[in-house]
């Protein structure tokens, strides 16, 4: 896990607190050896958040229309998988309460009462072991600050309250919809049309206002914990930090300068107090804001293309351990520039030895497959080259277009249609008519786009006429993943992509070459080598044809399928 940036940028000394500490190797690996079992959750990918909430709810549903549970019983049980993961404090609370109510209630087989009890019990074990991890995590942080504490910083610039973030505000908002809306499906239950709808949605109902109520502790929570942090001097440690490809902030010891392991990651903001400053330099508002759209379009560019941000030096304020607020006074991301404080906008996560060995396996992975895909970049690009710049001197145009891999995509997207074609009623008819129009607007581009290379640039084709990019005007051609990327320098034209579908083992197996590699081989050939560019230029036909006609053809159809087919 090796950083991009060649140095670690560094605060000014006179902006460390005076004792501050270097949360060295050594400490650092007391406080790794304080977290809790590998096979105890404590990080949670995004797909997770998602995932839980909608096993908790169906969960609920069935125990209640099958077990017999009373729905706000059923949601009570259910909910505990989202505590496990998310909120291990509810769970230690009501995991008791839970067992009593398995125990008495509803009409449950033996067997099922007693694996939901067991369930019950493991869940109450494994939050129990987190939560006393939490307490080793605090006891080194605290022993490797060395009593040493200071006052949490404000952002530059920032007068009275500013530079406070306000923590838990839109935890609070969600959290109170959520609640209305669960308690809003619980009230309609009677409404829904089939009687299997009306026994499932009122357990439905409890377990979403119960995922409210986890919202709103959650919000409350993390208000509390960010009051605490800066109503007192708070322990402070020198770390290196940097932003990942998830726009995460990950933290490293002070002396791993190689960005090797990290401790744990957190979302962070930038608190910016330029809020209160006076507004009589119009000027200077708009240097600052074309400064930010510049970082905004580079944050942007980093997250497409997977890259880790540069490796900075920070002081961490506040205990670092498993759900713990933290605020940085860390070293801006470009050289010469003022440092700037970054307060958490989600809890510590600590990085467990086995997410950092998936981690690893997986930049190991990803690094071979570039490598041996920059190799099959090079030899196509060599070929190019030798075509262009032999005996024959290059005349005319040349074409790349969508193939076999962009007809696969749309032929996988298809297949689901089916699934729905079944459905009757104003459902069909939304979603089919829906779908038409996607399909109008996208298809014709996905299975017919076409870039032609002349003397003079590109062209590309879409719905209208087709764009013209100069040469001197791209600033990048990028193949990663399943994404062909044209970067461009013009800011009314700033991108071109197509994506398809791809199996990089398949093809580091078997030395397959996909038609997107060759395809950024041949026209970084031309770019970077203007001997191996067309010497003509591309006529009106040459540039490819406005694709609009193959859109209203395929609306048409779609529509009349749709509104006229049984």
């Amino acid at each position: 896990m090796s950083t991009d940036s060649a140095e670690v940028l560094r605060l000014p000394g006179a902006v460390i607190p005076e004792g501050c500490r270097s949360w060295d190797a050594e400490q650092a690996g007391r406080w790794t050896r304080g977290l809790p079992p590998g096979w105890v959750p404590v990080r949670a990918r995004t797909s997770v958040f998602v995932a839980l909430p909608l096993v908790a709810t169906a969960g609920a549903g069935l125990l209640h229309r099958s077990a017999g549970l009373p729905a706000w019983a059923a949601a009570l049980v259910a909910l505990h998988v989202v505590w496990l993961v998310l909120r291990p404090e509810a769970a230690l609370v009501l995991v008791p309460f839970a067992v009593a109510v398995v125990s008495t209630l509803g009409d449950l087989a033996w067997p099922v009462r007693l694996g939901l009890t067991a369930a019950l019990v493991a869940v109450w074990v494994v939050v129990g072991l987190r939560l006393a991890a939490r307490k080793r995590q605090r006891a080194a942080g605290l022993e490797a600050a060395g009593g040493v504490s200071a006052e949490v910083p404000r952002a530059p610039g920032a007068r009275g309250g500013g530079g406070r973030a306000e923590r838990g505000t839109f935890l609070l908002w969600s959290g109170l919809v959520t609640v209305v809306a669960g308690g809003a499906l619980y009230a309609t239950a009677g409404l829904w049309d089939l009687a299997e709808d009306r026994q499932v949605v009122p357990a439905a109902g409890w377990c979403l206002a119960g995922l409210g109520l986890t919202v709103l502790f959650s919000a409350v929570s993390a208000r509390r914990r960010a009051v605490g942090l800066r109503g007192a001097p708070a322990p402070v440690l020198r770390v290196l930090v940097r932003e990942n490809g998830d726009v995460e902030t990950e933290v490293f010891a002070a002396d791993d300068l190689a960005a090797l392991r990290p401790l744990f990651t957190v979302s962070t903001i930038e608190v910016d107090g330029r809020a209160d400053d006076d507004e009589d330099d119009e000027d200077q508002d708009e240097t600052e804001d074309d400064a930010d759209d510049e970082s905004l379009r580079e944050l942007i560019s980093r997250i497409d293309d997977e890259r880790a941000g540069p490796l900075r030096e920070a002081v961490l304020y506040g205990t670092p351990y498993d759900g713990a607020e933290v605020v940085f006074l860390a070293a801006a991301d470009k050289a010469g520039e003022p440092p700037v404080v970054e307060a958490s906008v989600g809890p510590v996560r600590p990085v467990t030895a086995l997410a950092y060995r998936w981690r690893a396996r997986t930049e190991r992975g990803k690094a071979l497959r570039e490598a041996r895909q920059e190799e099959l970049r090079g030899a196509a690009a060599a070929v190019v080259v030798a075509e262009r710049t032999g005996p024959k001197v290059a005349a005319g145009v040349r074409k790349w277009r969508a193939g076999w891999a962009d007809w696969f995509a749309v032929g996988l997207v298809l297949l689901f249609l089916p699934v729905y074609w079944e459905d009757s009623g104003w459902w069909r008819y939304g979603y089919g008519l829906a779908a038409t129009a996607v399909a109008a607007l996208m298809l014709p581009r996905r299975i017919c786009w076409r870039v032609t290379a002349d003397r003079e640039g590109m062209w590309f084709n879409g719905l209208g006429a087709a764009r013209h990019l100069a040469w001197e005007h791209v600033r990048a051609v990028e193949c990663e993943g399943a994404r062909l990327r044209i970067h461009s320098r013009q800011a009314s034209f700033e991108e071109w992509r197509v994506a398809s579908p791809r199996w990089p083992w398949l093809e580091a197996r078997f030395g397959l070459l996909h038609p997107y590699e060759r395809t950024a081989a041949e026209i970084t050939a031309m770019w970077r080598d203007p001997e191996a560019r067309p010497a003509g230029p591309a006529d009106a036909r040459q540039r490819g044809r406005a694709l609009w006609p193959i859109g209203i053809a395929i609306g048409v159809v779609g529509a009349a399928a749709v509104l006229f087919l049984p």
